[in-house]
């Protein structure tokens, strides 16, 4: 399979959420300017981020629906399933495999690692609570291509070590600290705390 064209980072995710107000465009075809409104960008910056792949459009008549959610989904590696590993079985680990959006997005959790004694061998919704230390040896087994770190702070960068020495090249960070990985890979931070405290800003004393 012929290697995607690299996004730039700062495109990414509004690539993502192309994609999102395609899939909800009841039309067969759509303007950028209504891709623009739905997103939240401008339509100038829609035509941008779509003209660095190539050609999508007729002048008029606006970009075909279904051609273009297919073209992105490909570009963004959707277009097929992918295997996910929680590392965490936690509160946060388990609202997270119970979280239904990630099988509709094409995520299917196969697996959950942790390396409290008390909570390996038992099932968590389901899914057997595996012990990290196996985390290398069933990282091949389970066909995983993305990780998420769902432990606290001070666990983490273990965790992320333990992952990128295992292979895993895509990580997701809930815990709130900054982790340290090779840059060959990717890794998407998300600190709840964070977000809240940047929301209190806009709220009135």
């Amino acid at each position: 399979m012929p290697k995607r064209k690299p996004i730039p980072d700062p495109t990414l995710p509004r690539i993502c959420m192309y994609v999102r107000v395609l899939e909800s465009h009841q039309e067969a075809n759509i303007s950028s300017a209504a891709i623009a409104e739905a997103a939240g960008v401008n339509a100038a910056q829609v035509r941008k981020d779509l003209s660095f792949f190539g050609q999508f459009g007729q002048p008029g008549v606006g970009y075909d629906v279904g051609e273009l959610q297919v073209a992105l989904k490909r570009m963004l590696g959707l277009d097929r399933e992918r295997n996910v590993i929680i590392v965490g079985a936690g509160a946060l680990g388990s609202a997270l495999i119970g979280y239904p959006g990630f099988e509709g997005r094409g995520f299917r959790i196969v697996g959950i690692f942790d390396s409290n004694p008390a909570k390996v061998g038992h099932r968590l919704r389901g899914y057997p609570v595996l012990p990290i230390d196996e985390l290398p040896e069933q990282l091949a087994a389970l066909s995983a291509q993305l990780g998420v770190i769902a432990v606290p702070q001070a666990a983490a960068q273990s965790v992320a070590d333990t992952l990128v020495e295992a292979g895993m090249t895509a990580i997701l960070n809930f815990a709130p600290v900054s982790l340290r990985v090779p840059d060959s890979v990717a890794l998407r931070n998300v600190d709840l705390t964070q977000h809240l405290e940047c929301l209190a800003y806009y709220l009135e004393d």
